[in-house]
């Protein structure tokens, strides 16, 4: 009985020994399938690419009748006649990103960058990060027809504006944070809950009231998992 039972045993070690053998080969292709497509996903996710042509308003969408136009490459917002809010949103949404802008306040430079935001005419909700004249917390942010401010930056850190000059604006969104900075300075880090669930579009904003002129350059946004 003893040997009889062996022989079975002993077949039974040796048939899976030789499939294993015979599949091996498959077990290490799809392996490497698997590598090779987390790679290639993570490197769509990780591309950079201009949100701004330099040459005309595609792929963006005009809110309200303050001017938005294209001069000498670069993108011009400016008060027009009825001295309103007006916004200039993408025509895609973004969820997770980095995005980097430049801008030149050239008059009044109160504007900002909403994220995740949806518009109804020219009532915007969602969320901004302020770009405004000196010591208005540039890169904080503020929750449209919501709770308002949430954050702004330190009074220390509203000297990093330039008031003449262009100036770097740079704003990581991930899900329930995020974190802006302006010319290589980090000017707030937020978690929120409530941001974490929003969806939608990037905009630029001409608050109301006349009298803005703001120039915006090298829109660059990376899209992140």
């Amino acid at each position: 009985m003893i040997f009889g039972e062996f022989v079975p045993r002993k077949c039974l070690l040796r048939f899976k020994i030789q499939y294993l053998e015979k599949n091996m080969f498959t077990v290490k292709k799809i392996i490497s399938l698997s590598v090779f497509l987390s790679f290639f996903l993570f490197g769509i996710a990780q591309e950079k690419h201009s949100l701004f042509n330099g040459k005309n308003l595609d792929g963006w969408t005009i809110h309200g009748t303050e001017k938005w136009y294209v001069d000498k490459g670069e993108l011009v917002c400016e008060s027009g006649p009825d001295k309103q809010y007006g916004y200039f949103s993408t025509n895609k949404n973004y969820k997770n990103f980095f995005l980097t802008v430049t801008f030149k306040q050239e008059a009044n430079g109160n504007s900002g960058v909403f994220f995740r935001s949806s518009i109804d005419g020219v009532k915007i909700k969602g969320w901004q990060v302020e770009v405004a004249p000196k010591d208005k917390h540039t890169g904080g942010v503020y929750e449209s027809y919501g709770r308002g401010w949430l954050i702004q930056p330190k009074p220390e850190d509203e000297k990093y504006l330039k008031t003449e000059g262009w100036n770097t604006m740079e704003i990581k969104v991930v899900n329930d944070e995020v974190t802006t900075w302006l010319n290589g300075h980090m000017m707030i880090n937020l978690k929120d809950e409530t941001i974490g669930k929003g969806e939608g579009f990037i905009a630029l904003q001409i608050h109301d009231g006349g009298g803005i002129k703001v120039r915006w350059k090298d829109l660059i946004i990376q899209e992140l998992p």
